[in-house]
This record gives structure tokens, sequence and C-alpha cells, in this order.
């Protein structure tokens, strides 16, 4: 796993987990990255410093003078709660201005994608293989984390 640093045109700095140095590009470039306070997937990755130890030659460090600084219960939680509420509003405004087509989704992309049908924002339900085949083909698909359950 490694761990990138992300911007989008807002400029918001993000932090994501990635299997990959090729799978966060190939996610970034289908539009599966999005930014947790604004929606955007217009996303890229940004400039990181490598971890560095403050030791200098002939002088030993520990393991923790090298290590990042930790975060709180309390700042994942409300990285979190904040991330939930920018997917919510990035639901709610596709569900507002998008088509719904279900299950239809991947056909549905291909005859938009393939001039089949007229040009539109659309929505609905993909498996994760159909989403990369759509993505394989060119075709620009995103995803949007089911809502939250209210009895979670």
């Amino acid at each position: 796993m490694i761990l990138y640093d992300l911007t989008c045109p807002d400029e918001h700095c993000f932090e994501s987990w990635f299997r990959n140095s090729g799978a966060v590009e190939k996610l970034i470039k289908a539009g599966q990255v999005a930014c947790p306070t604004c929606g955007s997937t217009k996303v890229q990755k940004a400039p990181m410093a490598p971890m560095i130890g403050k030791g200098s030659i002939g002088k030993s460090t520990s393991d923790e003078d090298n290590l990042p600084a930790k975060r709180t219960p309390s700042d994942v939680e409300a990285a979190m709660e904040k991330a939930a509420q920018a997917f919510d509003e990035l639901r709610k405004v596709v569900e507002k201005n998008f088509d719904h087509v279900g299950e239809r989704f991947p056909e549905e992309a291909r005859r938009i994608h393939y001039g089949e049908t007229k040009k539109r924002g659309i929505y609905g339900e993909a498996t994760a293989e159909e989403a990369c085949a759509l993505v394989e083909e060119g075709i620009d698909v995103g995803v949007l984390p089911k809502g939250r359950r209210s009895d979670a």
C-alpha cells in the first residue's frame, strides 16, 4: 500500500491509500478519486517530501524520531465526518441533475460514449468488473460511495 498526498482544483489537500503507484494513476484518470471536501474528481498527486531521518552521520536516532505526527482519534473522526458530508452533498447533486438508469448503467454509458444516444449525465449501478471494462474502453465513470446508513 502507498499513501499519496492529493489535491483538487480548489487546492484542498488530502491523503489516500492505493494498492500501488499504477493504481493511483488509473483511478485518478478514471475519475474514481474524489476530494472529500468539495467532491471534485479532478484530483492530482501533490508534491511529497520523502521521510528523512533527523540523525547525522555517526549519530544514531530512534525509530520514534522518524515517525510522522500521530493523529488523534478525534482528528480521524472529524476527517471522516467531513468526507461523509462531502459525499452526501455530491450524491444529492448527482441525483438532482443526472438521469437514474439503474442496472442499465454500463449499457447506457456505452450508448452515450459511442454516440448512439444524446449525451447526458447518468448514474446507476455497475459491478466492479463492469466499471473496469468501461474505463478500459475509455469511458469516463466515477464511483460514488453508498449513502450513510441510519442504523450504523
